[in-house]
């Protein structure tokens, strides 16, 4: 009975490890530069008003 309990314990564990899983960015994605960002919000402030931008990134942003 142990013996069973433990070859089927064995076989969970390989089982276990040879699904894990590996995130990973892919590689053509570019970490945005905090100069654009702030670049781009400050222009955002002057579109939208002081208060009223909803959203900023190194290429758009959107009022609210």
């Amino acid at each position: 009975m142990i013996q069973r309990i433990s070859s089927l314990s064995l076989a969970l564990l390989a089982a276990a490890l040879c699904s894990a899983c590996v995130i990973a960015p892919p590689s053509s994605v570019r970490v945005a530069d905090p100069a654009e960002i702030a670049k781009m919000g400050e222009q955002a402030i002057l579109v939208c008003g002081a208060g009223l931008v909803k959203e900023v990134n190194a290429k758009s942003f959107s009022c609210k």
